[in-house]
C-alpha cells in the first residue's frame, strides 16, 4: 500500500504542475473572448458574431486578393520596348490556381494535385484527411503546398493558445481567419489543428499486425503473435495502448506463451517536455516463471530530436512492481512486491518513402528477487503497401538478468529473441 501511496503522491505533483502552466495571450481587444478549457489549454475565441458562411466569404475573399496579386518582376518581365504590359502574360497557368473552400476542405500537394474531402486532424507533422477519391488518408506535412479549410478548425499554438476560425496554410505559414481578425504562425510553432468541436472517434487511431507461421511435416509446429496499438490524441496529451501477445506450440506441447499489456498516458507541456502522471503494465510468461506482473508507473519525458516524422525521445521515473511467481521453492515466496526504476527510449525514422524503423526499448531496474534489471525491446520495419496496410518485420529481445527458481530447481534462460513477419493493418 505504501507504494501505491508514493504512485499516487507523484502523480499529484505532476498533474498539479500541468494546471499551473497554462497563460493566457495578454495582447487581446474586447472582441475576443480568452477562455480556459476543460483541458488547461487557453483559448482565443471570435466573438464578432459573425456566422461561419461569412467567414467562409472573408476567407475566400482573402484568397482572391492574394492569388490576384502579381510581383513586380513579372510585371516588368511582361513589359515590351514600348512600355506596354501584355495581360496575357499576367495571367497564371491552371496548376498555379486554387479551388474555393466551398462545401469541402483542400488539400494541395507538391505535385500540383487538389484534393477535396475533409479534415480529420492535424498532428506530429501528419495531416489525416478522408476523400472519396482516396478514402481515410494520412498526408505528410513535407508533402503539403496547400490547406484550405471550410470548417471552423481549432488550431494549438505552441506557448501561446488555442484559436478557432477558418485555416489557410501556405509557404509554410499558418493563417487563422476570425470575424474581425487574422493570427499568422510558422508552421513550425503550430502543434495540432482539427475541426473545432470534433467527434471523439476522430482523436483515435491505431494499428495491429498479425504473424503466423505454420510447419508441417516431421516436426508440427505452429508460431503466432499479436501486435496491436491504439492511440488517443488531443492538442497536448496522448493515450496510448499496447498489446503484444506471443504463442507457439510444438507437437502438441506449448513452447512460447506470454502476454504484455501497456498503457501509457502523457501530458505534453511544450512542444519537447512532457509529463508522464501514470503508466501500466501487465505481464505474463509461464516460461520466465511469472504468472502474473503488474507494473505502475510515472516519470518525465524529452523530445530531443524532431524532424518531419523523424522523432527521437526518452523518458524516465520511478514504479512499483507486484508479481506472482508460477513456482517457486520451498524457501521462496509466490508474491513479492518492489520499488523500480525504469527508462525508455522511442525512435521513429523514415528510411525510405515507403520503409519506416520504429525503435522501443524499456529498461528496469529492481530488487534481485524481480530480477535485478531487465529490458524489454521491440525494433520494427514497417514496409508501406497501401495507406492502410503494411508489410512489418519485428524482432524482439526480452531479458530478465536474474530469473526466480522454480520448485524443480531450474532457472529459466535469461534471454527470449523472436523474429515476428507479419501484416500491418492501420485504423
Amino acid at each position: 500500500m505504501k507504494y501505491l501511496v508514493f504512485i499516487a503522491l507523484f502523480a499529484s505533483l505532476l498533474y498539479a504542475n500541468h494546471d499551473s502552466n497554462a497563460t493566457a495571450p495578454q495582447d487581446v481587444n474586447a472582441t475576443v473572448a480568452v477562455e480556459e478549457a476543460e483541458d488547461g489549454l487557453v483559448e482565443v475565441k471570435d466573438t464578432s458574431g459573425a456566422t461561419e458562411e461569412e467567414l467562409r466569404d472573408k476567407a475566400n475573399k482573402l484568397d482572391d486578393v492574394n492569388s490576384s496579386k502579381v510581383s513586380i518582376e513579372k510585371v516588368v518581365d511582361s513589359t515590351n520596348d514600348k512600355g506596354e504590359v501584355d495581360i496575357s502574360k499576367l495571367q497564371k497557368p491552371w496548376e498555379e490556381l486554387s479551388p474555393k473552400a466551398e462545401n469541402y476542405d483542400w488539400v494541395q500537394t507538391k505535385s500540383g494535385e487538389w484534393f477535396k474531402g475533409k479534415i480529420i486532424g492535424f498532428y506530429n507533422d501528419r495531416l489525416d484527411f478522408d476523400s472519396e477519391e482516396i478514402d481515410d488518408y494520412t498526408f505528410k506535412l513535407k508533402n503539403i503546398t496547400q490547406i484550405k479549410s471550410h470548417t471552423i478548425m481549432s488550431v494549438n499554438v505552441e506557448n501561446v493558445a488555442s484559436f478557432s476560425g477558418i485555416l489557410r496554410y501556405k509557404n509554410k505559414k499558418v493563417k487563422i481567419i476570425q470575424g474581425e481578425h487574422e493570427y499568422e504562425f510558422d508552421i513550425d510553432d503550430v502543434v495540432s489543428f482539427a475541426p473545432d468541436g470534433n467527434r471523439e472517434i476522430d482523436l483515435w487511431s491505431g494499428k495491429i499486425t498479425l504473424s503466423i507461421d505454420a510447419r508441417r511435416g516431421n516436426t508440427n509446429q505452429l508460431d503466432y503473435a499479436t501486435d496491436g496499438k491504439v492511440i488517443r490524441r488531443t492538442s497536448d496529451t496522448v493515450l496510448e495502448f499496447k498489446y503484444l501477445g506471443r504463442f507457439s506450440t510444438r507437437e502438441g506441447t506449448n513452447t512460447v506463451n506470454n502476454q504484455r499489456i501497456n498503457e501509457k498516458y502523457d501530458i505534453y507541456q511544450t512542444r519537447y517536455f512532457f509529463l508522464t502522471p501514470l503508466a501500466t503494465e501487465y505481464y505474463t510468461d509461464e516460461f520466465k516463471n511469472i504468472k502474473h506482473q503488474v507494473t505502475l508507473s510515472a516519470g518525465i519525458g524529452y523530445t530531443f530530436f524532431k524532424r518531419g516524422d523523424d522523432e527521437w525521445k526518452i523518458s524516465a521515473g520511478p514504479s512499483v512492481i507486484y508479481t506472482q511467481f508460477q513456482s517457486v521453492t520451498t524457501s521462496g515466496d509466490k508474491k513479492h512486491s518492489t520499488l523500480a526504476f525504469e527508462m525508455s527510449t522511442d525512435l521513429k525514422y523514415e528510411i525510405s518513402k515507403i520503409t519506416d524503423l520504429n525503435f522501443d526499448y524499456k529498461l528496469t531496474f529492481s530488487d534481485k528477487v524481480t530480477g535485478q534489471y531487465k529490458h524489454h525491446m521491440v525494433t520494427k520495419l514497417e514496409n508501406e503497401l497501401t495507406s492502410w496496410l503494411d508489410f512489418d518485420v519485428s524482432l524482439v529481445w526480452d531479458y530478465l538478468h536474474a530469473p526466480q527458481q522454480k520448485d524443480d530447481g531450474t532457472i529459466p534462460k535469461k534471454d527470449d529473441l523472436q523474429l515476428l513477419v507479419g501484416v500491418g493493418i492501420e485504423f
